[in-house]
């Protein structure tokens, strides 16, 4: 009988570990370069999306990209729904009270203003939008003077300006400079670079060590090889910030 449990338990261990090499990464697929769906295809497709595949690749872990809205994308993280978050998600001490981050896979990262105009008013008075439970809308909540006006997905802080709710839009510097140069001059970038957070990693329960340890070997390894720095150019161009 108890070679008979013995047995038992081995099997479930092992069940366990084979089940741990297929994954689910969930990302939102709304912030395009990094994660956004191809209107031709219906695909995930961008910089996390190619990015993902290599780590996995590396750490021979099956992956598969699931799509979820950025307010509930921590929390469904928490209840099992998925294993990992690559969602544009920068490092902060804040988020780390809940969860845990693989290297990151970015450098820290600049993030920017975005206007109807170039003389728009972001200071004392202005109405600025940004996406809810991002590290820009904790840095507009701060600003004295300011008045905040939070969006559930990008696209709404973006509409935001093109409809005059908003004097200006704070984001990710890399996500707003296609937009601007998209408009046709409909809407500008503004010279107030901020740089906020410590870079963009994988978001992972408190809990998988291994796993964590698996992906920070991977994106280790990239960047030693330049394959990181590589993939980040042909994502967001020569002038961006690499390892």
């Amino acid at each position: 009988m108890k070679k008979l449990l013995l047995a038992t338990a081995f099997a479930a261990i092992a069940g366990v570990a084979s089940a741990q090499d297929a994954i689910k990464i969930g990302t939102e697929g709304a912030y395009e370069p990094y994660n956004y769906i191809d209107q031709a295809t219906g695909k995930l497709v961008g910089f996390e999306i190619e990015l993902g595949g290599e780590l996995c690749k590396r750490a021979n872990l099956t992956c598969e990209f699931v799509q979820n809205d950025w307010d509930s994308i921590i929390p469904n993280l928490q209840s099992g729904n998925y294993d990992a978050i690559m969602a544009g998600m920068s490092i902060t001490d804040e988020r780390k009270k809940v969860i845990t981050f693989s290297d990151n896979y970015t450098p820290p990262s600049k993030s920017s203003y975005m206007a109807a105009s170039a003389d728009a008013n972001t200071g004392e008075g202005a109405v600025i939008s940004a996406q809810t439970g991002t590290i820009q809308a904790g840095y507009i909540a701060e600003q004295a003077g300011n008045t905040l006006l939070e969006f559930a997905t990008p696209d709404e802080t973006v509409a935001a300006v093109k409809n005059g709710e908003a004097d200006a839009v704070f984001a990710d510097k890399d996500y707003l400079v296609p937009i601007a140069g998209d408009s046709g001059g409909a809407l500008v970038m503004l010279d107030k670079d901020v740089a906020l957070g410590g870079g963009i990693g994988i978001g992972l329960r408190q809990s998988d060590t291994e796993l964590k340890a698996k992906f920070d070997g991977a994106i280790q390894a990239m960047k030693a090889d330049g394959s990181l720095n590589a993939l980040i150019e042909k994502y967001f161009g020569p002038e961006s910030e690499k390892f």
